[in-house]
């Protein structure tokens, strides 16, 4: 019993991770309304860019630790938000007007140059940040099992849920949440009605950079690193996990990829992790095969 509440414990930073992802995925969805890789890319942008400006903090500027992780986290914000609203307005909102289905090959290109930028920027070096907040808190004192999480996991869980709160409750209550809603649901009628599409398209493509940095920055937190790969990977997996729970649908969607995160965590406790994904990932095409809706616009 005990172990199994340990999995359900470690389950949880993996299933907020995806939930924050899934939920910004979402958003940008909305209003391309086509498959995007571009923003797992950004996911593993900004972990990238947070390791590479705390390695320069650290070495260079000879900064204590806490500050070096804030000038990287800022550089990475700043970096993958201009990214995404400079990819949003100049690439993909021109690709969405002229030729919707070119967005899939776009966002593939895009994810290969942040990839690679991020490389060179690096020096194909593999960066690794210092153990912090690796303090066990435990959860169920068993004396022979105890159920524990560190404090970076709880933290991280924490505020990647009350992210996915807080933007459930603004994309609701908000004047650009009724708009944004109104551009996804059908851009000429709301373009009638006096909604600037083109600054919706572009907000909402900066919003769901914003989450995917803050997600990235996050989990280089925990994990200590992020792959140069990583922003491709995670750009194809978010596709499927925000699917579970429907792409147009950002809470729907969290809620999906938590489910998968839970999942992918008590396979990897019980059964063979050789067969983890691939199980993973058919059930998921499965799923989507069987509940299929169409969502894309003609």
């Amino acid at each position: 019993m005990a172990y199994f509440l340990q999995q359900l414990a470690s389950a949880l930073p993996i299933a907020a991770l995806y939930a924050l992802l899934a939920f910004g995925y979402s958003i940008a969805f909305s209003v391309t309304r086509r498959a995007d890789l571009t923003y797992g890319a950004l996911f593993g942008f900004s972990g990238q860019i947070f390791l590479l400006f705390s390695d320069f903090a650290w070495n260079r500027l000879w900064l204590v630790l806490p500050a070096a992780l804030a000038v990287g986290a800022i550089s990475a914000l700043v970096y993958a938000l201009g990214a995404g609203l400079f990819i949003g307005r100049s690439i993909m909102r021109r690709l969405v007007v002229t030729s919707a289905n070119t967005v899939v090959v776009a966002s593939l290109g895009v994810a290969l140059v942040l990839m690679e930028l991020s490389r060179i920027a690096a020096e194909t070096r593999s960066l690794w940040l210092p153990p912090f907040l690796n303090m066990p808190l435990t959860l169920w004192p068993d004396p022979q099992f105890p159920v524990t999480l560190t404090v970076i996991q709880l933290l991280n869980t924490l505020l990647m849920l009350a992210l996915v709160g807080a933007g459930h409750v603004f994309l609701a209550r908000s004047a650009w949440g009724r708009a944004w809603r109104a551009v996804s649901d059908d851009a000429g009628a709301a373009a009638l009605c006096g909604v600037d599409g083109s600054r919706v398209f572009v907000a909402a493509y900066g919003l769901s950079a914003l989450l995917a940095a803050v997600a990235g920055i996050l989990a280089t937190s925990y994990y200590g690193n992020m792959d140069f790969g990583a922003g491709l990977v995670f750009g194809v997996k978010v596709l499927f996990i925000a699917a579970i729970g429907g792409q147009t649908a950002p809470v729907l969607a969290a809620l999906g990829a938590a489910a998968i995160g839970l999942s992918e965590t008590l396979w990897s406790a019980y059964g063979p992790m050789l067969w983890r994904d691939f199980a993973i990932f058919s059930f998921l095409v499965l799923l989507l095969v069987l509940t299929r809706k169409e969502q894309f616009q003609p």
